[in-house]
């Protein structure tokens, strides 16, 4: 990997943990509601391949440093299942980055929205009703969703202002000879 694209792979993860930590949208980073505004950014994999990585990483951050600093009443396990969940989704985006409706890769844009209903649906089910998991899998994958379908939202936004700048262009063009 160029340096350059280990760079951006860092800065990514720096921001992702950065934007849970940041006072007023921390408290709404964790829990059973929640809406990560990092989240935002498990989009970048429709303009790079390598974001997978940062995007990924940033998420494992925010979780290991949650844990530490007792912000993330989950604990370890979402070291394990939220991490594995933006990674499946993250994958998921940049393969459907190309499937288009009226000119927005949609179906990228449902990725982290349905990877996390299931996979912090069910964990969240399990360490909170495991008396009743599929109902509580439906009830807590339902708020995850809503709260990464606003993350997902200003994820859009960012990926129109990325867009548009020299950086990702250029990008945008090395990735297709790179991969």
């Amino acid at each position: 990997m160029k340096v350059n694209r280990l760079m951006m792979v860092a800065m990514i993860a720096a921001i992702y943990a950065g934007l849970c930590f940041i006072p007023g949208l921390s408290s709404l980073a964790y829990g059973p509601i929640q809406v990560r505004i990092a989240e935002a950014l498990t989009l970048l994999p429709i303009l790079d391949y390598y974001s997978i990585f940062g995007v990924t990483l940033g998420c494992f951050l925010a979780n290991l440093i949650g844990l530490m600093n007792g912000a993330n009443p989950i604990g370890l396990i979402d070291l394990l299942v939220g991490t594995t969940a933006t990674f499946l989704a993250a994958n998921a985006t940049y393969a459907l980055r190309n499937r288009l409706v009226h000119n927005i890769p949609i179906y990228s844009y449902l990725m982290p929205v349905i990877f996390n209903f299931f996979f912090v649906g069910i964990e969240l089910a399990f360490l909170f009703m495991p008396d009743n998991l599929i109902f509580g899998t439906l009830l807590n994958g339902t708020y995850v969703a809503i709260g990464e379908l606003i993350a997902v939202i200003l994820g859009h936004f960012l990926l129109k202002a990325l867009k548009k700048t020299p950086y990702y262009a250029k990008l945008s063009a090395s990735e297709e000879s790179s991969l």
